[in-house]
């Protein structure tokens, strides 16, 4: 499955289907947010919630090809991530675009 940011594929003529979409929403461990805090103190990355939104976004895309591939699509273009806070300790992360047939 093509996966791209951008709204056309070099060579292809596209066929638009359906918008696709993936989400899932994700938080850490409750020792893990207690370190973040400690670690908002003194500044630096929040590793744990970096690896948690780098999975979460992994997820959502795995999430929306398996939705695109339900219609038949060879791609998905114009791809969008957002992301939202449903609870202090919770992030949701959508991956959404296109699905598209090659013709």
């Amino acid at each position: 499955m093509v996966v791209v940011t951008t709204e056309t594929i070099t060579g292809k003529n596209l066929e638009m289907l359906t918008m696709v979409k993936g989400a899932t929403v994700q938080t850490v461990h409750m020792g893990k947010d207690l370190l973040a805090g400690f670690k908002t103190m003194v500044g630096g990355e929040l590793k744990s919630y970096t690896e948690m939104m780098d999975n979460a976004r992994a997820i959502a895309t795995q999430r929306m090809i398996a939705e695109a591939e339900k219609f038949g699509a060879d791609a998905i273009v114009g791809v969008r991530f957002a992301s939202s806070a449903i609870t202090q300790q919770a992030a949701e992360v959508m991956a959404y675009g296109t699905a598209v047939k090659f013709i």
